[in-house]
């Protein structure tokens, strides 16, 4: 009987938590950070497309996915750099998500020097000039924070996968399914708690300061309120380019993977450098 395939999950203790990672594919080193509810399996496309010109290291951020600990943005930026030094990565190319492209812009400002170029993909408001001209949250976090504290996760999940920033324009069974799987493995916990998040509306002078080449992506669907926010940061990044996938909501690495997969490639062999 031929034994089961080998799990390529692997795991890295860190102060307070024990991170899920994996460490795929071959050439220029290239970390993907994933959004708020997520975790390391949203980039499986990218994996499956990707895989044979990038190395591409990818973890559960601590309290999603499978990886303990309680969230926190803060922590993540270290645990971040913690399994890059674990791996001995020297200089690498960062994509964030959502919220993981808070974390990635903390890395360009920190750690530059670790940096190749980063990918900002459907970045939140993060400009202190944009986030004072809007005011209103996209996630109804209070909605949400009170169905967590009721114990009703199912109502919260439900809820979450109707929102505008997890609809899927893609009518893939495939990558439905994976959305549901990962929501599932999402307890709410972060909700109840006041995380410690670093400083998060940058100002245009620290925004100027930060000469990583970037890429800022939003799927042609995504809500306004994302595209002026990667707008913005386009315009005042001092190194970056904006690209729009179409056919795609907020989540167009699902939506749609030969477009997303193309562009990622383009920036990245630009960037990181090509496969030798």
């Amino acid at each position: 009987m031929p034994l089961p395939p080998a799990s390529p999950d692997r795991y890295l203790p860190v102060p307070s938590a024990l991170l899920r990672y994996r460490d795929e594919g071959r050439g220029p080193a290239v970390l993907l950070i994933h959004g708020w509810t997520l975790d390391l399996e949203m980039w499986e496309p990218q994996v499956a497309s990707l895989g044979g010109s990038f190395r591409l290291v990818r973890l559960d951020r601590r309290g999603f996915g499978l990886s303990s600990g309680r969230a926190s943005l803060a922590a993540d930026v270290q645990d971040v750099l913690a399994l890059c030094d674990s791996l001995r990565l020297g200089r690498l190319a960062c994509v964030g998500m959502s919220q993981g492209a808070r974390v990635a812009m903390h890395l360009c400002r920190i750690a530059p020097e670790r940096l190749s170029c980063v990918v900002l993909d459907g970045p939140p408001r993060m400009l202190a000039a944009d986030a004072a001209a809007s005011g209103q949250e996209d996630v109804p976090l209070a909605e949400y924070r009170d169905l967590i504290a009721r114990g009703d996760v199912a109502a919260f999940r439900g809820r979450w996968l109707r929102h505008p920033l997890m609809r899927l324009e893609s009518r893939s069974p495939r990558s439905q399914a994976l959305l549901e799987r990962m929501t599932a493995r999402y307890n709410g916990d972060d909700l109840l708690r006041e995380p410690g998040v670093p400083p998060d509306h940058w100002d245009a002078a620290l925004a100027a300061s930060l000469r990583t080449p970037a890429l800022i992506v939003t799927g042609a669907h995504d809500l306004p309120a994302r595209v002026r926010a990667a707008d913005a940061l386009a315009a005042m990044l001092p190194a970056a380019e904006r690209a729009i996938i179409d056919g795609a909501g907020h989540l167009p690495n699902l939506d749609n993977p030969p477009s997303y997969d193309a562009i990622l490639r383009a920036f990245l062999e630009r960037h990181a450098g090509p496969r030798h």
